[in-house]
């Protein structure tokens, strides 16, 4: 690897020609502000809070785009560079909606930090402000376009999801970030992903809370409230308290929601060993009687938007199982309720997802039981909204002690399905149970590596399990599956028989109701990794690991389903899928 020697501030670093002047200086220890800057997502050196002197240059230089020469001098502290910053905070916050106290990132937002950081008290650019628009219709997202700086992150990041749903639209002092024709999220051929929402510095863009809803139905005394979690979310909760990224907090989790009052707390992780056992049937059955090959993982509800607006021809692939939280949903309104003599009417189920996309899936009508006159799902709440409500009740979360999920029914739940919240985990939870049912036997070796991990965003691998030559494929995030579903659509792709895809790169460890972490802090970790290896950390602790030795689920199967891709099963846990137009006339007036 070819180096430099660069100064930065006095001190000189060999670092890779590669590095632009803000990795030179943080490999110096010096952190340059950014605000626009978003490591892998967005470098375009627009908002110019990175700026700084290089010696010899004519004018100040955006740090994040500049690159490393041999003897590059650089200073980032002078009179003239934090003026430069000062003055670009105030104008950039002149346009501001600085509402800060009832903001839903107040204590959380990059450009809050940095006004503080620069002792910014009054702002010198006073003036007429752009229009501005608040977003509230869809089910998972909204955009506030006051808070907008228009710094292009959650553009990007959509342009990365090779969706493109949001961009910059009009011009000069009417310039906004949105919807093409400026629709609403609601109308829009969006994914509802939120990777927008994680890409966001400031309070724009966020999810639509659930929280005062929730906590209603826990104090009406007519209201049995069910709440389960998902896997994804122990994997990231702890950073809302402090705690180190990637820490597991299982226990504390179901910790706080016992004393937060929930009547019940079961982990969706059930759901995921339940979607296993008919996932994996399906699968069979499709490659034994000629089915529709290959099959496509239906756990991501941002993939299933997707394949609805871009793939329709791709819906007889996808598997007709709910995702796992809604069959946990529709097993809670119907098992459950029975066993426990409640009316589903008054059975209220709460859903804490790593995901805003989830929030769309519970209200859609699929996942309605006019049998019953239920919903599945009542409210989904994202990791964030859990965090802020354990923090309305005043309990000290790092100091809770370790406990479970309560044990009756449906409380069991095995290490296959933990790894659900990390990319290439529903693949590996199949094929550990698909392999025993095809062998006959509980077969020892049931680590499937091939399909873990970040380093590639489409992982391929070829099986032979009892004769049968099984070619799977693992895609992580919506522009990953639009490569890998072009080459099939073109033929220069194997022929598969299971393919997993993940709305998001990472999996579900990186949904878009995770925890928002500072840009900063991004330019030195990965986060999918790091969150992830939580999750394999609880796998390697359970006492079984392949969700068909899950007990519960046995019960579940002898007592109430039968089988799975029973006659009930399909009823209650399986779903069908429908093609969506992308912008049609009735949306937008013409």
């Amino acid at each position: 690897m070819n180096k430099v020697k660069v100064t930065i501030d006095g001190v000189t670093v060999s670092v890779p020609a590669s590095y632009t002047v803000l990795e030179a200086a943080r490999a110096a220890g010096v952190a340059i502000p950014t605000l626009c800057y978003l490591k892998g997502v967005n470098e375009v050196g627009a908002c110019r809070v990175c700026l700084v002197e290089v010696v010899g240059g004519r004018s100040l230089a955006a740090s994040c785009v500049t690159p490393v020469a041999e003897g590059m001098v650089v200073k980032t502290n002078t009179p003239r560079v934090r003026a430069t910053r000062k003055s670009t905070l105030e104008m950039i916050l002149s346009d501001h909606n600085r509402d800060c106290l009832a903001c839903i990132r107040n204590g959380n937002c990059e450009l809050q930090d940095l006004s503080e950081l620069y002792g910014i008290r009054k702002i010198s650019f006073e003036g007429t402000k752009s229009p501005t628009r608040y977003d509230d219709l869809s089910d998972s997202i909204v955009r506030d376009s006051s808070k907008c700086i228009l710094c292009g992150r959650c553009v990007a990041a959509c342009k990365k999801q090779d969706v493109n749903v949001i961009s910059f639209i009009n011009r000069g002092f009417n310039t906004a970030i949105g919807p093409a024709y400026d629709i609403s999220m609601a109308a829009a051929p969006c994914t509802y992903c939120g990777q927008c929402i994680i890409a966001c510095p400031v309070g724009a863009l966020h999810e639509k809370e659930d929280s005062e809803r929730v906590w209603a139905a826990i104090n009406d005394p007519g209201k049995h409230v069910v709440v389960q979690v998902a896997p994804a979310v122990r994997a990231a909760l702890g950073e809302e308290f402090g705690l180190p990224i990637g820490t597991r907090v299982t226990g504390k989790m179901f910790a706080a929601l016992r004393r937060m009052g929930f009547d019940k707390i079961y982990d969706t992780n059930f759901g995921a060993d339940l979607t296993i056992l008919e996932e994996g049937t399906e699968l069979l059955n499709r490659i034994k009687n000629g089915g529709k090959l290959p099959m496509i993982t239906s756990c991501s509800p941002g993939w299933i938007r997707f394949a609805e607006f871009y793939y329709p021809e791709f819906l007889d692939n996808l598997s007709t199982c709910k995702s796992p939280h809604q069959m946990e949903g529709a097993i809670i309104k119907s098992y459950y309720a029975q066993r426990k003599g409640i009316d589903p009417k008054d059975i209220f189920t709460v859903s804490i997802m790593p995901c805003t996309s989830k929030k769309t899936e519970a209200t859609r009508d699929e996942m309605f039981n006019p049998a019953l006159g239920v919903c599945d799902v009542d409210a989904v709440l994202t990791t964030r909204e859990i965090a802020r409500m354990i923090k309305q009740t005043g309990l000290d979360f790092t100091k809770l002690p370790d406990e479970g999920p309560d044990q009756d029914l449906i409380g069991e739940y095995t290490g296959a399905a933990v790894i659900f919240g990390a990319t290439g985990g529903v693949m590996e939870a199949a094929l550990r149970t698909v392999a025993d049912i095809l062998e006959h036997k509980d077969l020892l070796n049931i680590e499937y590596t091939a399909v873990r991990g970040v380093d590639a965003p489409i992982k391929e691998a070829e099986l032979e399990i009892a004769g049968l030559k099984l070619r799977v494929a693992v895609a992580h995030s919506t522009a990953a599956a639009r490569k890998l579903l072009d080459a099939i659509r073109e033929g220069t792709a194997p022929e598969y028989h299971f393919i997993e895809i993940m709305g998001c790169s990472g999996g579900c460890v990186c949904g878009g109701g995770q925890p928002q972490v500072h840009a900063q802090v991004l330019m030195d970790i990965d986060l999918r990794a790091e969150r992830a290896k939580a999750l394999y950390e609880e796998d390697q602790l359970m006492p079984e690991r392949k969700s068909h030795k899950n007990a519960d689920l046995d019960a579940l199967y002898k007592d109430f389903l039968g089988e799975p891709n029973s006659h009930l099963s399909h009823e209650l846990l399986h779903t069908h899928y429908q093609k969506r137009e992308i912008y049609p006339d009735s949306i937008l007036g013409q």
